[in-house]
């Protein structure tokens, strides 16, 4: 076995005033409770909320505190994310720290796809993050969004990524298909994902950690939560030789494929159809983009005639379009 404890710390989080000290008292009780504990991950935008007007400078106290914090636990810590601002550009960058146990920052990860339309304002970032625990394996780190994009998750892992570790900051309606992300990504790609989410103003909860089968190891309700529990790296790799419960050997698979993949060439012209689904942006109180559909020209007469009978509803005024 190489067996690894990891913790989440799912809390809550509030959008109007620092919540660094609450971080640091919970994560002295995780670590007086279940001393075992080798890495923790708080949840995305932990720390100061989810208002970009609380952006820091990327060297400052609170990053200090954190890496004396992982210094005197000796864990590894990943204290969710904060908005910091490039110096160079002046750009703001949703980052996550990566805290080795002798307090020193071994990555900075700026997370790729913020979630517009909705994060305007915030910048992409355009580097992987990769790094090996010594003695144990190797982990990955994306943030939230990223992972609705599976070409993230298919870098980490050709490079090797055992463990992915992902803070999110989800309080909207979609959780339910996040977590249905969260386990096939753990599927496709044969790697634990351990998925941190954050309460009140950082989400509704619902954190959970999944194996490589796809199993649920740990599922948060809508209350805090500090969650440890050991992984074991051995299970990655035997799954990823013998396939997943001796079937799919996906990586491999992909590996061998005979294809590549046209749509990754912006000058294919195999991702046309995308051109066509408007600007990204949020959408307005009425809207009805998409809903434009093309009716043919022999069915149209017959449907003007007969739409009160068939419930249609159409009128010439709408002509060959159902929506607008």
């Amino acid at each position: 076995m190489t067996p690894f404890a990891i913790a989440g710390v799912q809390m809550y989080v509030n959008a109007l005033q620092p919540n660094v000290d609450g971080m640091m008292h919970r994560l002295d009780i995780l670590m007086m409770r279940f001393p075992w504990t080798q890495m923790v991950l708080f949840s995305e935008l932990a720390p100061f909320g989810p208002l970009e007007k609380f952006k820091l400078p990327p060297e400052n106290d609170i990053i200090d505190k954190f890496c004396e914090a992982a210094r005197r636990h000796r864990i590894w810590l990943i204290p969710g994310s904060m908005f910091l601002t490039n110096p160079e550009d002046g750009k703001v960058y949703n980052t996550s720290l990566v805290i080795d146990p002798d307090g020193n920052i071994i990555r900075r990860y700026a997370k790729m796809f913020p979630f517009l339309p909705y994060e305007v304002g915030v910048a992409p970032g355009t580097d992987f993050c990769v790094f090996d625990v010594p003695e144990v394996g190797r982990f990955g780190l994306s943030i939230c969004y990223d992972m609705w994009f599976p070409e993230t998750t298919r870098q980490l892992t050709s490079q090797g990524v055992e463990v992915l570790l992902h803070p999110v900051l989800t309080g909207t309606t979609d959780r339910d298909a996040e977590l249905a992300i969260a386990r096939a990504t753990a599927a496709q790609f044969q790697c634990y994902v351990i998925d941190v989410n954050g309460l009140g103003a950082g989400g509704v909860g619902r954190s959970c950690i999944v194996d490589p089968t796809s199993l649920v190891l740990h599922q948060s309700a809508g209350q805090e939560d500090m969650f440890p529990i050991e992984v074991d790296l051995s299970m990655v790799r035997r799954q990823r030789e013998t396939g997943m419960k001796g079937l799919g050997q996906v990586l491999k698979s992909f590996r061998d494929r005979s294809v590549d993949f046209s749509v990754y060439d912006r000058t294919s012209g195999t991702d046309d159809f995308l051109n066509t689904l408007g600007p990204l942006e949020t959408p307005h109180q009425g809207s009805r983009a998409g809903l434009h559909a093309d009716v043919p020209a022999n069915l149209e007469a017959e449907q003007l005639d007969r739409g009160p009978k068939l419930g249609l509803g159409l009128s010439p005024h709408l002509g060959k379009t159902i929506g607008g």
